[in-house]
C-alpha cells in the first residue's frame, strides 16, 4: 500500500536525497544480480531513473515550455551520472566474464554495507592531478577534482585516484625525471608494481606525504594503501585505473563526454532514449520510432 506523504510532488522531489536514492538503487541492483542477469540489473536502474525524471518534467513541462527536453531539480542533478557509475561498478560492469567473480562478489558485499557517504565516493572517486602543487605549503587548492575521463590525465603529470579505500598513484610516460626521482629515490626506472612509496629527504616527497596524510584523515574510518602504476604499463594501468574511468567509453556503452543517445527497453521494445548534458542540466528525451 502507497500512502502519500505530501501534498505537492513537486516539493517532494526538491527535497530528494540523491545518495539515499542512489543507495537503494545499488541495493536493489545486487540483489537482482542473484536471480537475474546483470543486463537486467542495470537496466532496471536506468528505467528507475528515467521514468523519475520523465514524472518530474511531467509536472512543469507546460511553465518550462521546453519540447523534447526533460528538466530535473537541483537536488537531482547528479543522479544519472551516478546512475551510470552504479551500472559501471566492479559489481554490475560487463557480463559474468567480464571481472573475476571473487571480486565481482567481494564488490557487491560492501556496497550493499556502506554507508551512503562512502559508497557514492567508491562509485565516484576523487581524480586530482599532483604534481603542480606537491611543492605547496597550501593544501587547499589540491582538492579540485576533475571528471573521471581518459581526456583528463595528462602523459606529462601526476595523478591520485582515490575511491576511499585504495590510492592510485599514475605516473604520465612524459612526467619529469626528477618528480619521478625525488618521489620513488632509485626505484623511479623500476617497475612499479615491485616499488615501494615512502618519504625521502626532499621537499617533494614530503608534499607527497602531506597529501597523502590529508586524504586519510578526512575518513580515518579506512587506511588507504597506495598503489604505484606507470601510463602503458599494462594490464596494471587498465586494471588499477582505465577501466574505473567511468565517463569515457566502456564496452557497449558511450561516453558522457560525447553525450550520445543511450537506448533503454522494456522487454523487446525500446522506448526512449535520453541524452546527458550534466553541465547545461538537461536531458533530452524523446520516443523511438
Amino acid at each position: 500500500m502507497a500512502v502519500p506523504v505530501v501534498t505537492d510532488l513537486g516539493e517532494m522531489y526538491r527535497l530528494a536525497d540523491t545518495g539515499a536514492i542512489v543507495s537503494l538503487f545499488s541495493r536493489l541492483a545486487i540483489e537482482k544480480t542473484l536471480s537475474q542477469k546483470l543486463e537486467d540489473a542495470r537496466t532496471a536502474v536506468q528505467l528507475k531513473i528515467v521514468k523519475a525524471l520523465k514524472e518530474y518534467r511531467n509536472l512543469y513541462a507546460v511553465q518550462h515550455r521546453l519540447a523534447n527536453r526533460m528538466i530535473y531539480p537541483e537536488s537531482l542533478k547528479f543522479l544519472m551520472l551516478y546512475g551510470l557509475a552504479l551500472c559501471r561498478s566492479m559489481a554490475l560492469r560487463g557480463g559474468f566474464g567480464d571481472a573475476p567473480l571473487d571480486e565481482r562478489c567481494a564488490a557487491g558485499h560492501t556496497m550493499m554495507v556502506l554507508p551512503i557517504k562512502r559508497l557514492l565516493k567508491l562509485l565516484y572517486p576523487s581524480l586530482i592531478r599532483l604534481d603542480e602543487y606537491l611543492l605547496k605549503v597550501d593544501l587547499k587548492s589540491i582538492e579540485r577534482r576533475l571528471a573521471l575521463t581518459m581526456e583528463n590525465l595528462d602523459s606529462r603529470g601526476l595523478y591520485i585516484y582515490d575511491d576511499g579505500f585504495r590510492f592510485i598513484l599514475w605516473f604520465g610516460k612524459g612526467v619529469s625525471p626528477e618528480i619521478a626521482r625525488n618521489l620513488l629515490g632509485a626505484d623511479f626506472a623500476a617497475e612499479l608494481s615491485k616499488a615501494t612509496l615512502s618519504e625521502h629527504d626532499n621537499e617533494m616527497s614530503r608534499g607527497l606525504m602531506r597529501v597523502l596524510e590529508k586524504f586519510r584523515n578526512a575518513d580515518r574510518a579506512y587506511y588507504q594503501l597506495c598503489y604505484l602504476v606507470r601510463q602503458g604499463e599494462q594490464p596494471r594501468e587498465g586494471f588499477l585505473l582505465l577501466t574505473n574511468l567511468v565517463e569515457d567509453q566502456m564496452g557497449g556503452s558511450l561516453s558522457i563526454s560525447k553525450a550520445r543517445t543511450i537506448p533503454f527497453s522494456v522487454g523487446n521494445k525500446s522506448i526512449l532514449a535520453f541524452r546527458v548534458h550534466r553541465e547545461a542540466g538537461i536531458v533530452d528525451l524523446k520516443a523511438d520510432e
